[in-house]
């Protein structure tokens, strides 16, 4: 997931509409009001494909790439990619991408355990989606219509098929986003494209939905407060981005200040609190830079929405060690208050920002690495708080992967989190899980152990590869 570059464009009357349909009261037949998202166009990169690329061959591969199915196309708009084995086993994985940029073309990505799921019998779709910025609305729906369109596309490429026996839904990053928001009740209820899915396994998601957003607030107005910057607003970012990095950073961000340490610290503890890979994580994860790189924003997180959906009101920030300056800075800090209807519900659809408070009923493995700072770990402590306020836990299984970086998973733990699912959900017991919230389990020097298989496979990227490689060298190994 690219940074996303926030707009700083003031809220000037560009709406189409305003007042009473703004604030989603009066008459029921009033058009809803409009956003910058909506003035933007985008088109498939390549709206002439009809096929893809087979999978590359592998030592020992069985995949059968002569009788496998490959289409694309265009479907309402957005980019589409469907894979269906000879040996099809009647399960259909809707597979959700992640940040795409903020470019017009669209791209597909195809899942990263394509090679196992070809090899055991599944079929796979997954959608560019219409939209590129981070428009997870767009996301849900066009991942839903086309796992309603299945069929149809099947039968004119040539090859029927029955209908899928089971549906699941798996993405990365915003593809988690995207998966968390499609498998809860309100996008049963008001999403136009209705699709109930049988098992879900979101990976290094954006689980908390908006409180991302409230995450990447409060590290700027702790960084500024710490810097000494803290009497400038938040927009004002580009002017004194230049003081509050050296004033916490020799080399940023590997090498912090004496004042940087203490930033570092309120960082460990707004993303999960103390737990291994946290340190790599900043040293070479690679993954706080995005962060540093969206600060700024005026909270409609870059035209998605039309006020401030970003809030601070709720943290308390700390210090380690330090009662003192924890309590100056929460004396310093600018708070930041979302706007009341920022991202209320709306009579056209999902919200703008469609939220996942848990109310989930089917089998869902989280994955989620250690060292994770623009996505952070604390997105699976929200998600786990909200699913056990629903009294929906008893649905919920998350594992702690100790990865350095954003998504930063092997092939081999994102199959073995999908296989737990899928046998979960054919009728076997709940698998194995990690306690995400109590302290001093995340806290101990073994924490992710558990799950975090370090085997690297044909699929493997190559920053996964050099990570684990560099963890190996600089952590404890598990046992």
């Amino acid at each position: 997931m690219r940074a996303l570059r926030w707009n700083r464009w003031k809220y000037l009357g560009l709406l189409a509409v305003t007042g009473l349909a703004a604030c989603g009261g009066g008459d029921g037949d009033a058009p809803e009001e409009t956003r910058l998202q909506d003035s933007r166009s985008f088109a498939p990169a390549n709206p002439s494909a009809t096929s893809f690329d087979a999978l590359a061959a592998a030592s020992g591969d069985v995949v059968d790439n002569a009788s496998t199915s490959r289409w694309a196309g265009v479907l309402e708009g957005a980019a589409y990619r469907i894979e269906v084995p000879a040996n099809w086993n009647g399960r259909l994985v809707m597979y959700a991408h992640g940040y795409a940029g903020e470019g017009s073309a669209l791209n597909v990505t195809n899942p990263s355990i394509r090679r196992y799921l070809i090899q055991n019998g599944y079929a796979w779709a997954a959608s560019s989606y219409s939209k590129n910025y981070y428009d997870v609305r767009a996301g849900v729906e066009d991942t839903n219509a086309l796992a309603l369109a299945f069929n149809r596309l099947a039968a004119s490429h040539g090859r029927p098929l029955a209908q899928p026996q089971r549906l699941y839904i798996t993405g990365h990053s915003m593809g988690g986003h995207v998966t968390a928001a499609a498998i809860e009740a309100e996008a049963q209820s008001t999403a136009r494209n209705k699709v109930r899915y049988q098992g879900a396994v979101p990976m290094c998601g954006v689980m908390g939905d908006t409180q991302l957003f409230d995450y990447f607030a409060a590290a700027q107005v702790t960084a500024q407060a710490l810097a000494g910057e803290a009497q400038h607003a938040v927009t004002d970012w580009a002017a004194i981005q230049g003081k509050v990095t050296s004033a916490l950073f020799t080399t940023f961000p590997s090498a912090p200040t004496a004042t940087g340490r203490a930033y570092l610290s309120v960082i460990q503890n707004l993303t999960g609190g103390p737990r291994p890979l946290f340190d790599l994580g900043v040293a070479v994860g690679g993954s706080f830079a995005p962060v540093w790189g969206v600060f700024g924003s005026d909270g409609s997180v870059n035209g998605i929405l039309n006020r401030n959906v970003t809030d601070t009101n709720r943290f308390t920030y700390r210090i380690d060690g330090d009662a003192a300056a924890s309590a100056a800075l929460n004396a310093a800090a600018q708070k930041r208050t979302a706007a009341p209807d920022a991202n209320r519900l709306r009579r056209d659809g999902l919200r703008w920002i469609p939220v996942s408070p848990g109310d989930i009923g089917i089998p869902v493995v989280t994955l989620h690495t250690l060292g994770d700072l623009y996505v952070p770990f604390s997105m699976q402590q929200i998600y786990q708080r909200r699913v056990a306020d629903k009294g929906k836990d008893r649905w919920l299984v998350q594992r702690a992967i100790r990865g350095a970086s954003h998504c930063d998973f092997t092939v081999a733990e994102q199959v073995e989190a999908f296989d737990a699912m899928v046998q979960w959900e054919q009728g076997g017991a709940k698998p194995g899980g990690d306690d995400v919230q109590t302290a001093a389990t995340v806290a101990a020097p073994t924490y992710g152990c558990r799950y975090t298989r370090n085997t690297l496979g044909p699929d493997d990227s190559t920053t996964t590869r050099q990570l684990r490689a560099v963890i190996s060298q600089n952590a404890a190994s598990c046992p």
